[in-house]
């Protein structure tokens, strides 16, 4: 039986139009981080958008339909893993990345991990 402590960091997702699922939404975990940079917002952008490119590599075998979309500052993301969709934002600030994204609700048990994962990997690449 899964008990959700804070419904705060649960969103109700709309699955896309073409979705076979039989639901309309399914329950998402929110995924809201701001690591800190003393890069200038340009260097701190180009780091980011190698590390998706990156990610993409190593984990080949692992996720798959992995986009982003680029606008200035603000990249949009989204990939599959293990059969659930994840989506998210990120945001470049002059000072800060600031992360914005829907897990599958499946992960909620995961997400201390998943967040203490891209911290540590967000603290090496900001360095």
């Amino acid at each position: 039986m899964c008990s959700v402590r804070n419904w705060n960091e649960v969103a109700i997702v709309p699955l896309r139009p073409d979705s076979t699922f039989p639901h309309k939404e399914i329950l998402m975990a929110k995924l809201e981080m701001t690591m800190s940079h003393r890069l200038t917002q340009n260097e701190a952008l180009i780091r980011i958008k190698t590390l998706l490119g990156e990610v993409k590599d190593q984990f080949a075998d692992k996720i798959s339909n992995l986009r982003e979309e680029w606008s200035g500052n603000m990249g949009s993301f989204s990939f599959s893993a293990m059969g659930f969709s994840v989506s998210g934002i990120l945001t470049v600030t002059p000072s800060e990345v600031k992360l914005s994204g829907n897990l599958p609700f499946a992960a909620t048990f995961f997400k201390g991990k998943i967040e203490s994962t891209i911290r540590e990997r967000a603290e090496k690449l900001l360095a």
